[in-house]
């Protein structure tokens, strides 16, 4: 939860110009800053300076080409070799799935004196009873908030390159295959981040903000480090956001969730016997509300990997590895090192539409597609594919807190194949493998209810 701080008080002379300039702040401005906090609809549980928020979540989904159980190694990162074969022979059709999501949020905010504020959260996300990223906490911090100079946060929380294409963007339209996708890291482990106050700019208002996370400070030779710069801007009917993060030593991915921490859990044992990798992304994000029942969103994003080179970290049949990310297996590199990783860079873009039917419903329609990627890795790792992602649906606000959520989406890949570089599993986003199948649809129905 992170505390962006209201409009500063300013002097009257100010005020009474501003009051003559036709610029006037939007709904949708006020409502993405407030989405850096709790949820505005959420209705929490208060008791002195303490609040309990968060959601639980059910959903059902029946999917065509289907495949449980399909990989031959089903616990396996998708970028080792051994992970590529499917079982021969299994069947694949009508799928039914569901989950159950929680994640409470325990904060606490006191007031102090100048106009200070001085706040803390705690969050976990579970998954069908166990927790949604396991060894991460979802949020750990405190933070010191003044209306004027801005606020400061330490500890452990989301990142803006996952939490703002989640929410308001791709959540409202159905396309968390692109908020969840891409070179970027979801959750911050060790950061510090600055958040200004809001200002006045080219008639509009403008938030800026930038991260430091230096993961886990066990790693003294490959150092973790992560540095994140965002900027939301909105004026008129027209909200605009900015979103860079350049990453250092994390552990390789293609899931924007992931958590920032060191390239393997045991810095120890392993920081002296790998290389480094990078990672990162730039973004922009945009809405547009047209007049008052249609609102259009949209995201461009650009992702590079550095690429990691495969690494065996223990001896024997059943040896560990590090994670390894874009490799040409059983190749060599330039000075003869085999299973060498290669760069990579990939675009993906968003695009979607909602009209509010009346003010309980609100219908949408979104489309995504993970690109292709460059690379000069002579293996096919899945760089030749490509999938587009496409949803229409429905969501009815029942009342004090609980909403609920029907849709038909439909996943297409370019081949039959290795799934595309942004994409942290083959079967990532609709269960459909792109391996056994290269279409598929579902349908999914879902109950939210915020407290």
């Amino acid at each position: 939860m992170q505390h962006t701080p209201s409009r500063p008080r300013e002097p009257r002379s100010r005020l009474a110009e501003r009051r003559t300039r036709p610029v006037r702040r939007l709904p949708a401005f006020a409502l993405c800053l407030a989405g850096l906090g709790s949820s505005p609809l959420a209705q929490a549980f208060e008791w002195g300076p303490f609040t309990l928020t968060g959601f639980a979540k059910a959903s059902v989904t029946h999917v065509s080409n289907g495949c449980k159980g399909c990989q031959r190694e089903p616990d396996t990162n998708r970028h080792f070799v051994w992970a590529d074969d499917v079982v021969f022979g299994k069947a694949y059709g009508g799928l039914t799935t569901d989950s159950v999501q929680i994640q409470p949020t325990l904060g606490v905010r006191f007031d102090l004196p100048g106009g200070f504020k001085a706040s803390a959260a705690y969050s976990q996300r579970y998954r069908d009873g166990k927790p949604d990223l396991p060894g991460v906490v979802y949020e750990r911090s405190a933070t010191l908030a003044h209306e004027y100079y801005g606020s400061v946060s330490i500890g452990n929380f989301p990142s803006r390159a996952w939490n703002r294409p989640d929410f308001p963007y791709a959540s409202d339209i159905g396309q968390t295959a692109f908020s969840d996708s891409g070179a970027a890291y979801g959750i911050l482990t060790t950061a510090v981040r600055y958040t200004s106050r809001e200002l006045f700019v080219a008639e509009g208002n403008l938030v800026l903000e930038a991260t430091y996370d230096q993961g886990d400070t066990a790693f003294k030779r490959n150092k973790p480090e992560l540095i994140e710069l965002w900027a939301l801007w909105g004026r008129g009917p027209l909200l605009v956001e900015a979103v860079a993060q350049l990453a250092r030593n994390g552990a390789p991915a293609a899931f924007a969730k992931a958590g920032f921490t060191g390239l393997t859990p045991y810095a120890e044992r392993d920081d002296a016997r790998l290389g480094g990798s990078s990672q990162g992304v730039f973004m922009l994000l945009a809405k547009y509300q047209i007049g008052t029942a249609y609102e259009l969103s949209g995201g461009l994003r650009f992702n590079r990997w550095s690429g990691a080179y495969a690494v065996p970290l223990t001896d024997g049949p059943l040896a560990q590895w590090n994670t390894p990310f874009n490799v040409d297996w059983n190749g060599v590199d330039a000075r003869g090192v085999r299973n060498p990783g290669y760069p990579a860079r990939s675009t993906d873009f968003m695009l979607g539409a909602r009209k509010y039917v009346n003010p309980r419903l609100a219908a949408f329609a979104g489309l995504t597609y993970l690109g292709r990627a460059s690379t000069d890795n002579p293996s096919e790792r899945g760089q030749g594919n490509s999938a587009t992602f496409a949803s229409l649906g429905a969501r009815y606000d029942v009342g004090r807190g609980l909403s609920v959520l029907g849709s038909v989406n439909a996943v297409w890949y370019r081949r039959k194949g290795l799934a595309p570089l942004s994409m942290p599993a083959h079967d990532a986003f609709s269960n459909v493998d792109s391996r056994v199948a290269n279409r598929g649809n579902w349908v999914s129905l879902e109950a939210n209810y915020r407290f």
